[in-house]
């Protein structure tokens, strides 16, 4: 699956930084993005956003004379749709979902919303606005059981998520979540095995199992070093492999995503899969999960970065050619 190290692809520009609370996620993934190109000879350049300002970040692509974006933002800003729009604004090919599927994709309520018509189930939910009075013992009957998962709407990283297994900690859950979003979502916790599938284009990658040494898969076992173990493919039946990412091509699809995508799944005792979340860009470091996952289909770093160039050049020449 090697790639041709010369195609060209203009001058890249590769995005990170921005104001959600995962910047510094993003800037990791941003050099590690911005050194894999240089390895391959490409031209690019590293632009740390620290700005919202469109009129700054259109004036820095523009100076850096920006024929591509690689964007490597998490969370607010880069992964909702507003920098998508931007950049379609000014005519400028980037890599990844476009601003209406991120926006959908990082709102874990709209999100469900979308799917809600498909076979991709997931665990029982209800939403809670900021302010809005919920009883902990109501959800847990509403639900069909404890612990419940509290998780703000829209942030990544798995920031201010928590497990409650009771009333007493509930409304403190609620607390630290609210802190992030001003709507929540309940879900029912499910008891099993961690899964995430990775889409490149239109191929679904190898499973990836997570097997964090805490209660979840949070932020701490995304980031620390030894909390979590990795296992690709994952350690499960091959007919629970295909319907995990059957279900995993579906979400992309339904929710519109193009290029590439990490969407989560829990796989219960008797093997059903339940959809978490969709993450239209992943951390992109050459050891998180959709980097792990390409690898073992036969991408190494470099090359998965170049193929996803390669899908929004290929999309570019598509458009341009509609248009006249």
């Amino acid at each position: 699956m090697a790639y041709d190290k010369t195609a060209f692809l203009g001058r890249i520009g590769v995005l990170m930084g921005g104001p959600s609370s995962e910047r510094e996620i993003s800037i990791k993934s941003g050099k590690a993005v911005f050194a894999a190109l240089q390895e391959k000879h490409c031209d690019a350049v590293p632009i740390v956003l620290d700005s919202t300002d469109e009129h700054v970040l259109v004036s820095r692509l523009k100076d850096e004379a920006v024929d591509i974006v690689f964007i490597a933002l998490h969370g607010a800003f880069g992964e909702d749709g507003t920098v998508q729009k931007i950049l379609e604004g000014q005519h400028i090919p980037y890599t990844g979902s476009g601003s209406e599927a991120s926006r959908v994709a990082m709102n874990k309520i709209s999100t469900l919303e979308r799917l809600k018509t498909t076979d991709v189930l997931s665990p029982g939910h209800v939403v809670v606005s900021s302010g809005e009075h919920v009883d902990f013992q109501e959800l847990v009957e509403k639900l069909g059981g404890s612990p419940l998962v509290v998780k703000p709407a829209s942030q990544g990283s798995s920031l201010g998520i928590s497990i409650v297994p009771s009333g007493d900690v509930f409304q403190e859950a609620l607390r630290h979540a609210f802190a992030l979003d001003q709507e929540v979502l309940v879900e029912r916790y499910i008891q099993g095995k961690e899964i995430t599938a990775g889409i490149l284009g239109d191929e679904a990658l190898p499973l990836v199992e997570i097997r964090p040494r805490c209660p979840f898969f949070d932020f701490q076992a995304k980031y620390q070093t030894g909390m979590s173990a990795y296992i690709v493919p994952a350690e499960i039946s091959s007919s629970a492999t295909q319907r995990v990412q059957g279900l995993a091509c579906k979400a992309f699809q339904t929710l519109g995503c193009r290029d590439f995508a990490r969407l989560d799944f829990i796989l219960d005792r008797e093997d059903n899969p339940f959809f978490l979340e969709a993450n239209t860009i992943p951390g992109f470091t050459a050891t998180s999960l959709l980097p792990m996952a390409a690898r073992e289909a036969g991408y190494e770093f470099g090359q998965l970065c170049l193929r996803i160039l390669t899908l929004a050049q290929e999309r570019e020449k598509i458009t341009s050619s509609t248009l006249r």
